[in-house]
C-alpha cells in the first residue's frame, strides 16, 4: 500500500516520542502490505475498527489513534488523523 504521507506520523512522533516506534512498525507493515479489502486489514491488524469511510488503528496499546482513509482499488492509505487516547 502507499502510505500518504510518512511526514505526518514523523510530526507527530516528534511530539509524542512514546508514539514513535509504533508508528514506525504500522507504516513498515501497511507499506509493505497489499490489502483489497478490511478484511486483509484485520488479519494484520486485529484491532482495527472500520468508522463510516476511514479506519482506525490502536497504536501503542492503545496509547494512540492513527486514523486513516484506505482506497483499496488504488492501493492507497491516507493519513487524516493521529490523535492521544485522551483526544
Amino acid at each position: 500500500m502507499h502510505v500518504i504521507s510518512k511526514t505526518l506520523l514523523k510530526q507527530f512522533w516528534e511530539k509524542h516520542l512514546n508514539a514513535e516506534s509504533g508508528l514506525k512498525s504500522w507504516y513498515k507493515i501497511a507499506s509493505q502490505s497489499q490489502w483489497k479489502h478490511l478484511e486483509d486489514v484485520r488479519q494484520t491488524f486485529p484491532h482495527a475498527d472500520a468508522v463510516g469511510q476511514l479506519t482506525v488503528f490502536n497504536i501503542c496499546g492503545n496509547n494512540y489513534r492513527l486514523i486513516v482513509k484506505i482506497v483499496f482499488p488504488k492501493g492507497k492509505v491516507y493519513i487524516r488523523a493521529m490523535l492521544t487516547h485522551a483526544e
